[in-house]
């Protein structure tokens, strides 16, 4: 799957958990590491496990794995690393601290309202 579809593709997964907030930015003309990155917030713990599961349930369908996952055990930041998707789910106390958002500023940020739409913010 391309990273741009993918990147969609869990954004949407994301919101049939009710995850807030939810943003795509994409990085590619501003790094190496990653195309894209995956934001979003949930108010507890537990929303924030079953987001990250909903992720994880929804790509095996699809035969895609991520290459690297931490943060489930106290799920304050859970990230799911598909290489060229970095997935973050934060508590939003958490979000509010690390503000991703603010540091990859000059990314293009596109907002995922429902699980058919994303709309460009920047």
């Amino acid at each position: 799957m391309r990273p741009e579809k993918l990147s969609k593709t869990i954004a949407q997964l994301t919101l049939t958990k009710k995850a807030e907030n939810v943003l795509i930015l994409d990085l590619r003309k501003l790094t190496s590491m990653t195309d894209f990155f995956v934001i979003c917030s949930a108010d507890t713990d537990v929303q924030v496990r079953a987001i990250a599961d909903a992720v994880l349930d929804g790509l095996i369908d699809k035969n895609i794995k991520p290459w690297h996952k931490e943060g489930k055990e106290n799920s304050t930041w859970v990230l799911l690393d598909f290489v060229v998707v970095v997935t973050h789910i934060f508590q939003t106390k958490s979000r509010e601290y690390y503000q991703l958002e603010k540091l990859w500023g000059d990314a293009v940020i596109s907002s995922v309202t429902d699980a058919l739409d994303t709309s460009i913010e920047g």
